[in-house]
């Protein structure tokens, strides 16, 4: 069993940044793809960004350019540094992992085994 701590969220202004950060119980380097995923009120929740081990990341295009996932393998971690954020930013934000996420896969909730508490994020105008 992976547990996932988000931590980092906050309330910003439209423009300002914000970095959050996802802490795993147990060692996800080489074998765990993690990613964020974001839920806005009465939406679904939908993806942000996803990162193999040693591969490039992949992103939704409605954060293409402002969002950057990275990760720590050595500290089990994975970061999402928000810049530019835009009052529509504003959600619940979810860490994700699992060992075996094909790419197909990579971008729907269903391709995630671990998932944390999430951490809200709030965006004013």
């Amino acid at each position: 069993q992976v547990q996932l701590v988000e931590s980092g969220g906050g309330l910003v202004q439209a423009g300002g940044s914000l970095r959050l950060s996802c802490a795993a119980s147990v060692r996800t380097s080489s074998s765990y793809t993690m990613a964020w995923f974001r839920q806005a009120p009465g939406k679904e929740r939908e993806f942000v960004a996803t990162m193999w081990s040693g591969a490039l990341p992949f992103y939704a295009d409605s954060v293409k350019g402002r969002f950057t996932i990275s990760r720590d393998n050595a500290k089990n971690t994975v970061y999402l540094q928000m810049n530019s954020l835009k009052p529509e930013d504003t959600a619940v934000y979810y860490c994700a992992a699992g060992p075996r996420v094909l790419y197909d896969s990579s971008s729907l909730v269903s391709g995630y085994d671990y998932w944390g508490q999430g951490t809200q994020v709030t965006v004013s105008s």
